[in-house]
């Protein structure tokens, strides 16, 4: 089946409207452009986002229904806070962004290849480095063994991949990143498609018209730029 695809003009970060988004494969909607922080900005603030694999186009997504966590429904429950007792383990926020997305990077079990090519680690690091990119660590003494990154857009946090050397750290860091949220914003974060494990954890699925409303509701909100220093996570925010 032949496919028609709108392709981005170097010079232009606009977006197709939604609608146009392709329902097989669902999300499709655009080609081509750049991985340049003003168009990355542009994608995540009109509810879109890059997926691609080596030696494919440059691709981008508005899938029709998104994979969300509303406020307050990520909790350490007893088996985590066993983990981090039993590893001891302790937290940190934009301490080691680059490694993370290394670590997100590397091809996972039945997994050959991976989407997080190096011209998308540099471009999020670029990001990182502007302020709009952040990640949440996962460390073990002084070895990092989990943690997750993702663009923070006005208020709405937007997952982009995550990774454990231990068991559950992954779901750690997911938990300590929505109450580190819970300080200044709602705590809402996109995780964009629904997974098992993502299901595991309790994520809603909602439409893409009610995650477009959501995401208007949340862009334009702030979140002071100290709340995003890099450093220490307190011990009693993750077991909150």
């Amino acid at each position: 089946m032949t496919i028609y695809l709108p392709e981005l003009d170097a010079h232009d970060v606009s977006f197709p409207e939604l609608h146009h988004a392709l329902t097989e494969p669902d999300g499709l909607l655009a080609m081509g452009g750049d991985l340049s922080t003003a168009r990355l900005i542009s994608a995540y603030s009109n509810g879109i986002f890059p997926w691609f694999s080596e030696g494919d186009p440059m691709l981008w997504w508005s899938p029709s229904v998104r994979a969300v966590f509303p406020p307050d429904t990520l909790t350490l429950n007893r088996t985590l806070r066993k983990q981090i007792r039993r590893y001891k383990l302790h937290f940190s926020v934009n301490t080691a962004f680059a490694e993370v997305t290394r670590h997100c990077a590397a091809p996972r079990a039945r997994q050959p290849g991976t989407w997080i090519l190096p011209q998308m680690q540099q471009a999020y690091l670029q990001l990182h480095h502007l302020g709009f990119a952040h990640s949440i660590e996962v460390w073990q003494h002084n070895k990092l063994v989990g943690g997750l990154y993702g663009v923070m857009i006005g208020q709405l946090f937007c997952g982009e991949s995550m990774f454990n050397f231990l068991p559950d750290a992954a779901k750690i860091a997911l938990v300590v990143l929505q109450q580190h949220l819970k300080a200044v914003a709602e705590g809402w974060i996109d995780c964009q498609l629904p997974n098992p494990f993502l299901q595991q954890m309790g994520v809603q699925s909602i439409p893409r018209e009610e995650y477009i409303s959501l995401l208007k509701q949340l862009k334009d909100k702030t979140v002071v730029k100290s709340h995003w220093q890099a450093g220490t996570i307190a011990q009693d925010i993750a077991d909150a």
